[in-house]
């Protein structure tokens, strides 16, 4: 049995001539655009798996001189790509390929997230839904949460309260406390929304001033919750949550400046830039 080999990135396409009069390339069928016909070739090659996971994209003139593009085509098409989770772009690098999943989905919203959440109607309504989502998954979890889940988030909130007082751990054991209530219904949808609504409310709760005091009132709401969804209790677990969110939500509001995007505590701010 002879096995035939993916084709190579240097390889994608026939070479054609580097640019083309009026734009048009010979992937275009009629009535439809050169910049269109790129993409679904471009797509296409992408999902067959002709690419690699991980793989550089060829180079801007290699997929010029291949497809029969032109250079305003290719860049328009990887901007797209990216969008679609097809492709991740850093700046001064070549486009690498990705495979499209619920994180990429989300995160191609985060540049719109940003501009709807530019004042505090937008961030407040963002805020809501997450207490909306949350309150439910912490319902879920009192009925539902097997004996492993517990013991997770039991692990979740002992590290939290190990980092009372360490800014960047608590922050980051408090992130991890409420992943745990994301994956206990082992959807792999829940927990890419959640890391969505970390990323994009991260700046209003950066704001929140960094005290021992702060910390522990945080942590009693993760330790409510706990005791709630251990107790079997829905009913309680939801309240937990929500009080725990709410109580988040008046540190936020206090201390965000909603009209220019920066903490009101110009020390807070200094701390967590030099962080």
């Amino acid at each position: 049995m002879v096995r035939q080999n993916r084709p190579s990135a240097a390889n994608l396409g026939k070479a054609v001539p580097e640019e083309l009069a009026d734009g048009q390339s010979p992937l275009a069928r009629a009535g439809q655009r050169a910049s269109e016909a790129f993409h679904d070739r471009l797509a296409s090659v992408i999902l067959r798996g002709d690419l690699e996971v991980g793989s550089p994209l060829p180079s801007e003139r290699d997929l010029m001189r291949q497809f029969g593009v032109s250079r305003s085509v290719v860049r328009e098409t990887i901007i797209a790509l990216a969008n679609q989770g097809l492709l991740k772009t850093r700046s001064g690098y070549r486009p690498v390929v990705s495979k499209p999943d619920y994180n990429s989905a989300l995160e191609s919203m985060d540049q719109l997230m940003a501009h709807l959440i530019a004042e505090e109607g937008g961030v407040k309504n963002l805020f809501d839904s997450r207490v909306f989502f949350e309150a439910a998954l912490a319902r879920w979890a009192a009925l539902h949460a097997r004996k492993e889940d517990i013991q997770d988030l039991k692990q979740k909130l002992l590290s939290n309260r190990e980092s009372i007082g360490m800014r960047n751990v608590f922050e980051a054991t408090d992130v991890a406390f409420h992943d745990v209530l994301y994956a206990i219904p082992h959807n792999p949808v829940y927990p890419a929304i959640h890391r969505a609504y970390v990323d994009w409310l991260r700046k209003p709760w950066s704001c929140i001033e960094s005290t021992e005091e702060i910390d522990l009132m945080m942590y009693g709401g993760h330790e409510a919750i706990t005791k709630a969804i251990i107790a079997r209790d829905p009913d309680f677990a939801e309240e937990a949550l929500r009080r725990h969110l709410n109580t988040a939500w008046e540190f936020v509001r206090s201390n965000f400046d909603f009209r220019t995007g920066k903490s009101r505590n110009k020390d807070q701010e200094q701390q967590s830039f030099s962080e």
